[in-house]
């Protein structure tokens, strides 16, 4: 009997319409376009300006996205995982609501949060259930809606982060592609470099907090650049050499989007030419779990079956990993 491994066999996207430029940006803080290409290579990213909607509405459109292109019938599917560091709200699951609305009333959910790591770790999670048996369709999703804790005022996260939802379907596969192996890391010492210090158990919403603005990202921002320029660039390495393989046997570099210096400076220590490496950074900003799937639906019609992928994300906690993949289709 032939081992079941976990593929991906579809993917799907959502991005809002409205894209904040740049050039918009120098109206509300001081900065220039040509400064934040150098830096970050964004050139533009995507907010949903609606207030009355959520990560839900980015996860369900991503997830509608995919269905329309599989034809799938939602009913068949078993799991739906969101991956989001930007939930609805407190207490209530944000994957529920979204399993709910896009018709997978056969399907159990949960949300998965892990900062800009959540996606890749989701994958993991995504795999074993595939792997083992249980299921045979889960959905994982990747949505944020980032301008919910942005600080429109604060140059060194207001440029960088965007909203996004990206969406992939795991089935088992009996040819060998799919999920083969996994390096995933954290360290919880790096949680005070990079969060939203209030709004959780340890800093309940007060009167206070909100005049504060602790409620809004923060990040020692060049202390994250240098432990995800290591640690990103350390795991993917690892994964390399743990599989025995070169850089020649990678197609591509899939890499978290945080910041264009960091995912070229994983590619120069893996020795990858930069047309192996997917970057859609400058169109989207990071939108922290959506990054990964948002490239599978860009490069969708770039990827071959067969292909040998690493994916990577450093993110908040710290926490970071890299996985080694192999894709199941051609479109």
């Amino acid at each position: 009997m032939s081992k079941v491994t976990a593929a991906i066999t579809a993917v799907g996207k959502y991005v809002p319409d409205y894209v904040l430029t740049n050039k918009e940006l120098e109206t509300l803080v001081d900065t220039n376009d040509e400064w934040i290409v150098a830096r970050t290579g964004i050139k533009e990213r995507r907010i949903l300006k609606d207030k009355d909607k959520g990560t839900s509405f980015l996860a369900i459109k991503a997830a509608e996205d995919l269905i329309a292109k599989k034809d799938l019938n939602p009913k068949q599917i078993d799991l739906v995982i969101v991956a989001t560091a930007t939930p609805d709200m407190q207490a209530a699951s944000t994957a529920s609501y979204v399993a709910t609305k896009i018709g997978a009333v056969n399907a159990f959910s949960f949300d998965l949060e892990s900062a800009c790591s959540s996606f890749i770790y989701g994958i993991s999670v995504a795999s074993q259930y595939i792997e083992t048996g249980r299921y045979k369709k889960v959905l994982l999703i990747g949505a944020d809606k980032n301008s919910s804790m942005i600080d429109y005022t604060d140059r060194a996260t207001c440029i960088i982060f965007g909203d996004g939802g990206g969406a992939v379907l795991f089935e088992p596969d009996i040819e060998g592609n799919g999920f083969q192996d996994e390096y995933l890391r954290t360290d919880g010492s790096g949680r005070q470099f990079l969060q939203v210090p209030a709004g959780g158990s340890l800093m309940p919403a007060t009167k206070e907090t909100v005049k504060n603005g602790l409620h809004y990202a923060r990040q020692d921002g060049q202390t994250v650049f240098k432990n995800a320029v290591f640690n990103m660039a350390d795991v993917c390495e690892k994964i390399l050499d743990k599989n025995n393989l070169t850089n020649n046997d990678i197609a591509w570099l899939v890499a978290h989007q945080a910041n264009k210096r960091i995912v070229e400076a994983t590619a120069r220590r893996m020795k990858l030419d930069a047309s192996k490496v997917m970057l859609n950074i400058q169109n989207y900003g990071n939108t922290t779990s959506a990054t990964i799937p948002l490239l599978f639906a860009d490069y969708e019609k770039q990827l071959k079956k067969g292909d040998d992928l690493v994916i990577a994300a450093f993110g908040g906690g710290f926490s970071w990993g890299a996985i080694y993949f192999k894709w199941a289709y051609n479109s």
